[in-house]
């Protein structure tokens, strides 16, 4: 896993909690008692959970310690802990499985998530959120500029890709026939940013990340220069001089048979 800023990640709260946010509000639980948010961040999807169901007991887990600081000063009164999302099994009195921009970073997540699924209670939700977004010209650029600079042999061994997310089928093949109810979307989101360095610095808290921990500062710099130029070229100004960085995410919400 990469290493996270809290702070980095967070200069876009507002855009990055959305669809934290609207994947919430299609749980379909009036009163859940246990809660678990996996990979909770700063904290900023937990506090989502807290707000609409006050009553539950709600604790989230990650790997990241600053993440973690981070969610702790934002939250007291939660529970946090550090966890791995690939390993982790909830006891089987949980009744919401939530997770926002987590298991695209897991290997083999599928199966992962059907062993979520199985081990809640009969009823409980499973309701997750992730990026889908290695196609676009913003994660493309990422591997075109690891592969073309003086940088380019210590990114070959780097470990830098994850694995694009099955197709729908493939997600609704595995879990629906564990399911009373099963729905699975893709939104695609538009954020518009000042200039090519607007959607680096985006990225920076996020995608990028992998690129640029193996790198000493000055790879570091003159990656990140090589691959501005490169977002400059892929995300032309709109009329109003902005450019429209676009982002796909696949939400899934199951309850258990």
């Amino acid at each position: 896993m990469p290493t996270w800023s809290a702070s980095q990640y967070l200069k876009f709260e507002d855009e990055r909690t959305r669809p934290a946010a609207e994947l919430v509000a299609r749980v379909p639980l009036e009163a859940p008692e246990r809660i678990v948010d996996i990979g909770c961040g700063p904290g900023n999807s937990t506090e989502l959970l807290v707000r609409r169901w006050p009553g539950a007991a709600v604790a989230g887990f990650d790997t990241s310690d600053t993440m973690l600081e981070a969610a702790r000063k934002r939250l007291p009164e939660t529970e946090f802990f550090k966890a791995d999302a690939a390993r982790w099994m909830p006891d089987a009195d949980v009744d919401l499985i939530y997770s926002n921009a987590t298991f695209q970073w897991v290997p083999d997540h599928l199966a992962v998530l059907a062993g979520l699924f199985g081990a809640l209670k009969p009823g409980g939700v499973l309701a997750v959120q992730m990026p889908d977004n290695l196609g676009e010209p913003s994660h493309v650029a990422m591997d075109e500029t690891a592969g073309a600079g003086p940088w380019a042999g210590k990114l070959a061994s780097a470990g830098l890709a994850r694995d694009r997310l099955p197709a729908k089928p493939v997600y609704y093949d595995r879990l629906a026939p564990m399911s009373q109810s099963f729905d699975i979307w893709h939104t695609i989101y538009t954020h518009p940013q000042d200039g090519p360095e607007g959607i680096v610095e985006w990225l920076k808290g996020t995608g990028l990340r992998p690129y640029l921990d193996p790198l000493d500062e000055a790879e570091r710099a003159g990656y990140l220069a090589a691959y501005t130029a490169r977002i400059a070229k892929a995300y032309p100004a709109r009329a109003d001089g902005k450019l429209l960085l676009w982002f796909p995410r696949l939400f899934i919400v199951a309850v258990k048979a």
